[in-house]
This record gives structure tokens, C-alpha cells and sequence, in this order.
């Protein structure tokens, strides 16, 4: 996660990595069971599917499932660490995460032939956080309930928003790369993987500084304020991305990278022209916005305090995914002005019968079924069906369809229910395929 509004992480920073010979041996095992996993001649076709997908060509909606509570799907020990270095660690649950989804709930899921050694990046971020009071009812679970304390309330408070500074620690990455290259040697090859697709949502951090409530006050009684935060995050995100670009950070995401809040990022349209090898521009990627808050919000204050200012950001991408949870049924016209706009998110608060056919097959429908239906005290295989059998109905033979199961904030420690999903929504998706 590029940032964190509830805290500032400091740049990770080791003079050395010294790793026991059980860790490394754990790390190695891994990298064998994912080099086997990669190396299964499904994953072009799958691929294949998303890119047909992605370009409004689809032979059949795909399946991924994202946002797990990892703390309640540990099935035999499956996901239990066996290394202790912070760094190791780190890297294990990465494997051990991949290599556990493929196994019970991979949907439609690519595993790529490399492992991924992310460029030591780090970001100042915005200079505020979030100052919270916080309520659990699972002290394992990272899904917590917040009373946010306000910050910004008045017109001279937005300047304390601060522009970032990016920085890439090339000496951590480099010796992250070479202990990871004397790891996985004759296991599997190691790439150095820049900033993918970055989670560009003013509005998520704003409300942790205004709160919810007094936000939504502000858009009639401080509409200059509101409007000048929204300008000033947006400026940020531009400043920083310069950044990006300016010290060759990024990195393309026309892959298996999650793009919005949806699925994968395959397409035959990107990185397009022009486009240079090992010089990444906006240009060749995804972009995304959303203002989730603004649910209730008319199209006419969606304008004003949001998407106006999100086109400064979303014309220099490539291609553009928009929304997350806030259903945007009745707000099409806003969507058919964002010129390079590819996939549209149905979160479950959407009416399909409306949305769907308004989309009418020139967009890609990011469909996010309800997790709720893993709270229920007998998890229903019917009701999961349906929900997705509607979906598929309610848009047509012109539809092109990703199936997201995220915001997953408990399964009652029953994972065997989100597996089962799995099975299912593939079941609903290779019955739609189109003749």
C-alpha cells in the first residue's frame, strides 16, 4: 500500500539481511511449490480471459477474490510463519498467501513465473494522519470501527495538508534483490517490480480529517473549503506522481496487478504509444478514482466536490477505473464523461437491473458481490448463485463482467465457505459463457 491514512510508515532501512539456514530453507520450499504452481499451462489461457474482458471482447465473466481475513483462513498450519526476520517474514506471507488461494479459491487467478521484489519506494505521504479513537470485536481482525477526530474544518486547515517527497532506497533494494536472488537460484527467476497501479481516492483520506458526517455539512455550508481540500489532495497526488515519473518508479500494470478496487489489469491497449522500454509513463497504465462517501450524494455535488477535480489525475492514464462502494446507478452521465474510462464498479448497494443495461456493454461491469452472506449463521450456496445469476441476467449478451468477492471483513472463521464460493461463482461463469 503506497499510503496509509491512519499512520506514517518510516522507510524500511536494513545494513544487512542475515537469515538463518531454516529460514532460508522455508523461503526455498515455497519458491519450489510457486515455480510448480507458475509453470501450469492454465495461466496463459485464464490471462487470456481477463484481456478479453478488459477489452470488451469477453467470452465469459471472470472470478477473483481479494481483501481476505487472512487471520481466519489459517486451514493445517497452512499459513503459519516459519521464518522470524522481519523482512523473510514479510516475503513468506506473501508466498504462503498465493500459494493458499490457489489451492482453495482461486477463482480466476494467474500466478505469475517470477517472484516480485518490490523497489524499496517510500513516500512522505500527505504530513496529516488520522487521529482516531478505535472500537474491535476481533482483536485479530485489521476491520475496526472508528471515531475520527476532526482536523480540518475551517478554510486555513487545508494547508495542512503537505505535498510529498518520494524517495527509492536503491541500496535496500538492491540487497533485498540479491539475497532474494541467492534464495530462489535454480527456483525461480527474481524481478525487480516498481510502482503498479496506484489507489488515487481523495475523498477516503478527507473524511478521516473532516469526519463523515461534518463532510457532508461542509458541501453546503463551506463549499469553497470543501472544494480547495479536494484541490489540494489532488495536487499531492500530481506532485507525487511527477515524482514517480521523474526518478523512473513505475512500472507497468497491464498484467495480474489489481487495478481500482476490482480485478486484473490485462488489455491489449496498454502500455500503447508511445511507450519505451524501461521508461514507464502514466501514459502506459491504469488510473482509477472513487469517492465512496458521496453514496447519497445528487450527480450534481458528484461533480462539484469530486470527478471535476479527479480529470486533472485520470487524463494521464491510459486507461481509468472508477467507484468502489458507492453505488453509481443514476450517475452514468457523470461516468460517460471520463474520456479513457474502461471499468465501472457495481458495488452490492446497485440495482443491476438499472446499472447494467445503462452500461450497455461499452464498459467493463466490476461487480463486488455482498460479503455479508459469510455472517449468516448457515452459509447459503443458493443465495450465492442467485445473487451472481441475477447479475449475469440483468446484463445481457453485450455484457463483459469481472466477479470481485472483497471487503471481506469475517467468514466466522469458516473459510471452507469462501472456497465454496469460489466454486460456485466460476460454476455461474463458465455457464455464461457466450456462444
Amino acid at each position: 500500500m503506497l499510503h496509509d491514512p491512519g499512520s506514517y510508515s518510516p522507510p524500511q532501512d536494513y545494513e544487512e539481511i542475515k537469515l538463518s539456514g531454516k529460514e532460508q530453507d522455508v523461503l526455498r520450499s515455497l519458491g519450489s511449490e510457486l515455480a510448480a504452481i507458475s509453470a501450469l499451462g492454465c495461466h496463459k489461457e485464464t490471462a487470456e480471459l481477463w484481456r478479453r474482458v478488459n477489452d470488451l471482447e469477453s467470452v465469459r465473466p471472470v472470478v477473483w477474490i481479494n481483501e481476505i481475513p487472512w487471520h481466519e483462513m489459517n486451514v493445517d498450519n497452512e499459513l503459519t510463519p516459519g521464518t522470524t526476520h522481519p523482512w523473510a517474514q514479510e516475503l513468506e506471507t506473501r508466498l504462503r498467501r498465493t500459494i493458499y488461494q490457489w489451492r482453495h479459491m482461486p477463482g480466476d487467478m494467474v500466478v505469475n513465473d517470477y517472484i516480485e521484489c518490490p523497489l524499496v519506494i517510500h513516500s512522505t505521504d500527505f504530513g496529516i494522519h488520522e487521529e482516531v479513537d478505535v472500537a474491535k470485536t476481533d482483536a485479530s481482525n485489521e476491520i475496526i470501527s472508528r471515531h475520527f477526530h476532526i482536523q480540518i474544518s475551517k478554510m486555513e486547515d487545508v494547508d495542512k495538508i503537505k505535498m510529498p517527497i518520494v524517495t527509492h532506497n536503491e541500496k535496500m533494494t538492491e540487497l533485498a534483490y540479491s539475497t532474494m536472488q541467492d534464495i530462489f537460484k535454480d527456483v525461480m527467476p527474481v524481478k525487480k517490480v516498481g510502482q503498479t497501479h496506484i489507489w488515487f481516492t481523495p475523498w477516503d483520506y478527507l473524511i478521516r480529517w473532516t469526519g463523515v458526517q461534518e463532510a457532508m455539512y461542509a458541501l453546503y455550508e463551506d463549499p469553497d473549503m470543501v472544494n480547495a481540500a479536494v484541490e489540494r489532495m489532488t495536487d499531492a497526488w500530481m506532485i507525487e506522481l511527477d515524482q514517480f515519473v521523474q526518478q523512473n518508479l513505475l512500472y507497468l500494470d497491464c498484467d495480474n496487478t489489481r487495478i481500482g478496487s476490482g480485478g486484473y489489469g490485462y488489455t491489449n491497449q496498454l502500455p500503447g504509444k508511445p511507450f519505451k522500454q524501461g521508461q514507464v509513463k502514466p501514459h502506459n497504465m491504469w488510473g482509477c478514482s472513487n469517492a465512496q462517501v458521496f453514496s447519497e450524494v445528487s450527480p450534481e455535488m458528484h461533480w462539484e466536490f469530486a470527478l471535476r477535480h479527479d480529470f486533472r489525475w485520470l487524463e494521464r492514464w491510459g486507461l481509468t477505473y472508477y467507484g468502489c462502494c458507492e453505488p453509481l446507478q443514476g450517475k452514468m452521465d457523470l461516468m460517460r464523461k471520463i474520456p479513457n474510462l474502461r471499468k465501472i464498479s457495481v458495488s452490492p448497494w446497485n440495482n443491476y437491473e438499472r446499472i447494467l443495461p445503462d452500461m450497455n456493454g461499452q464498459y467493463v461491469a466490476s461487480i463486488k458481490p455482498n460479503p455479508a452472506i459469510f455472517v449468516d449463521e448457515v452459509f447459503s450456496p443458493e443465495l450465492a448463485r442467485d445473487n451472481l445469476r441475477k447479475a449475469v441476467d440483468a446484463g445481457g449478451d453485450f455484457s463483459h463482467i469481472e466477479f470481485i468477492m472483497k471487503d471481506i471483513s469475517t467468514v466466522r472463521y469458516r473459510p471452507q465457505n469462501l472456497w465454496l464460493w469460489s466454486e460456485i461463482a466460476m460454476d455461474v461463469a463458465r455457464r455464461a459463457e457466450k456462444k
